[in-house]
């Protein structure tokens, strides 16, 4: 990942982003010390599940969130930088875009939330820039939810999107 903006290399600096397994960067900024127990959560967890979690997430220049999806709904907060484009897939809609950023006029959104089992990915508008965002999950994120998507799989869910599909996951 080649960050291209001095701004955005404070950020990962300052706030000790580390790459993440979806693309671009991130750091955990809060977990709950509440726990969920495993018999009051919904079967699709296994084991416990912190009440919530939040991140700092930046995409810069070229990089991507690629296909993923998670088994709780999750929100997204704009701070700074370019806008961002996200990208959701699912199989009462289709594709649905969403572009978070701070240019309302233009219906970009300062936050909006991902529904749990929704695919989807992002990328920045501007590729000269970045995007520092906020990532809020409940209940609380534990990598046994995520699901880092497969492009044959994805394909065959979601026909008639395969070039985004091949755009936005990894061999």
């Amino acid at each position: 990942m080649k960050v291209i903006d001095d701004k955005a290399q404070y950020y990962i600096s300052k706030l000790q982003l580390a790459p993440h397994p979806e693309g671009g960067y991130f750091k955990e900024i809060y977990r709950s010390s509440e726990i969920y127990e495993e018999e009051y959560l919904p079967e699709r967890y296994s084991g416990k599940r912190n009440f919530a979690t939040s991140i700092y997430f930046m995409l810069a220049g070229n990089d991507v969130s690629n296909f993923h999806c998670l088994k709780s709904d999750e929100i997204w907060h704009f701070y700074d930088g370019s806008s961002i484009v996200i990208y959701l897939l699912n199989k009462m809609e289709g594709l649905k875009k969403i572009t978070l950023g701070k240019n309302l006029i233009n219906d970009e959104v300062y936050q909006t939330t991902i529904k749990r089992g929704d695919w989807f990915a992002a990328e920045l508008k501007d590729k000269n820039s970045f995007s520092l965002i906020g990532c809020t999950v409940s209940p609380g994120f534990d990598f046994k939810d995520f699901e880092l998507a497969k492009r044959n799989f994805l394909s065959e869910l979601f026909p008639g999107y395969e070039s985004l599909i091949k755009r936005f996951t990894k061999e």
